[in-house]
């Protein structure tokens, strides 16, 4: 059993461990890529794993590579999971940062290392998304870098309001060095919040950054709450998180852009005063 922890605490590599990672997972065990909503805002997924096979199973370091992001995604809490025969857990990881600008095709690998039993176990194996989302997460993330080559983008000073009445939430928008093309053309409300002047999910945006006479601009959003039942901010997990839409060198494209969490508590109180529950 000592070998056994020695591999699960994902001990450095020898000759004899790299052997160990070539071979499959265990027959009867699987393993799938998800992203729950609750993972979303933290840029994290869940490797979900099934014990298939007659016997318990011990599951140690877990980690997901793919050529789109720099480095691997890593598991969030570095513990080990005991699988009855039949069951299935859920591993969080944390997904690196996007890679961009390089040609990389889809090719997520799964990393493990575990124990069948006494008998220990190491798998480099392809690994499938239940439902993809890292091909949008990646594009949405690269657009963001894109746009932040000319300018930096966030969301400012929150003006709550009384109920009847929109709220202001600042846009702010400052120019970096260079001579990027930058236009943020709108900005999506979300399953919480939307705004005055809302046309097909989106309020239009015309701010420019480009060329070299650019300045800061900061642009109030006239926002109301998009309903009002309690269990949407008890439950709130993407509320708060808005989806930008622009244009970088002439191609459009969107990325999220988040309220801070002290934001995001301002922003769930205003919602819930403003719909008469709230103190």
């Amino acid at each position: 059993m000592v070998a056994v922890g020695l591999l699960l605490a994902g001990c450095a590599a020898t000759p004899a461990d790299s052997a160990a990672a070539a071979r499959e997972l265990p027959a009867g065990m699987s393993a799938e890529l998800i992203q729950l909503r609750s993972d979303v805002a933290a840029r994290q997924a869940e490797v979900r794993i099934v014990n298939g096979t007659g016997e318990p199973i011990e599951v140690g370091a877990v980690s997901v590579a793919d050529p789109r992001f720099r480095a691997p995604a890593e598991r969030v809490v570095d513990r080990t999971s005991t699988l009855a025969p039949g069951a299935t857990v859920d591993v969080r990881v944390q997904l690196g940062a996007a890679a961009c600008g390089v040609a990389a095709e889809p090719a997520a690998t799964l990393t493990l290392r575990g124990a069948r039993g006494d008998e220990p176990f190491a798998a480099v194996v392809p690994i499938a998304e239940a439902i993809p989302f890292l091909a949008a997460l990646h594009e949405r993330e690269c657009v963001q870098e894109g746009a932040e080559r000319s300018a930096d983008i966030a969301l400012g000073v929150f003006t709550p309001s009384d109920a009847g009445a929109p709220a202001a939430l600042e846009l702010q928008v400052a120019p970096r060095p260079g001579d990027g093309v930058l236009r943020i053309t709108g900005i999506r409300e979300t399953n919480l919040l939307t705004f005055d002047g809302v046309v097909g999910g989106a309020l239009a945006l015309d701010i420019d950054q480009t060329g070299a006479d650019r300045s800061a601009q900061s642009v109030s959003l006239p926002l109301r709450p998009a309903r009002c039942d309690p269990h949407a901010v008890l439950e709130d997990k993407r509320g708060t998180v808005f989806r930008l839409l622009v244009e970088v060198d002439g191609v459009a494209g969107s990325f999220d852009l988040a309220a801070s969490p002290e934001l995001r508590g301002e922003l769930l109180g205003w919602v819930a005063r403003w719909c008469g529950y709230g103190s």
